[in-house]
């Protein structure tokens, strides 16, 4: 079995590692054409995938290909990458109705930045929406757009 991690080592700094994804791909079939299974796993969104990767020239390519391509099979169902994300889109609103503060409702954010974000947001403050029915997942626009470039 072949296990790839991914890792953030914030600013190179070995000592705040963490890992964050991991991929097990299994030979299940040996010889010339070999057969693989992959699994993905995300240490917020739990398991990403299950797929097949059949016929593979072991010997043709560097370990990489193998890897890239297991990676796309479990992504997309086959050899190819899936299209690119896009940003999330979502809609600001604003207390008050429509005069006070802009927010964003996290159960308007789709996955999986709804999940990222919530774990990024867990002890931070959030603005009280006194007229929104969830006020708990009401979030600071600012913190969202700061999310969204990476200051978060």
């Amino acid at each position: 079995m072949l296990r790839v991690t991914v890792e953030l080592v914030p600013g190179g700094r070995e000592s705040g590692k963490r890992i964050l994804a991991h991929a097990e791909i299994s030979n299940v079939k040996s010889g010339a054409l070999a057969n693989y299974e992959v699994e993905l796993h995300d240490d917020v969104l739990g398991d990403i995938g299950t797929a097949s990767l059949t016929g593979y020239p072991r010997m043709a390519a560097s370990v990489w290909d193998l890897v890239a391509r297991c990676i796309a099979v479990a992504l997309a169902g086959k050899e190819e990458l899936p299209p690119r994300p896009q940003l999330p889109d979502i809609p600001v609103h604003k207390s008050d109705g429509g005069t006070g503060i802009p927010y964003v409702r996290g159960r308007e954010i789709p996955e999986p930045a709804r999940s990222l974000f919530k774990r990024n947001m867990a002890f931070s403050t959030r603005p009280v929406i006194e007229d929104d029915p969830d006020p708990m997942d009401c979030a600071y626009l600012s913190d969202w757009t700061d999310f969204l470039a990476g200051w978060r």
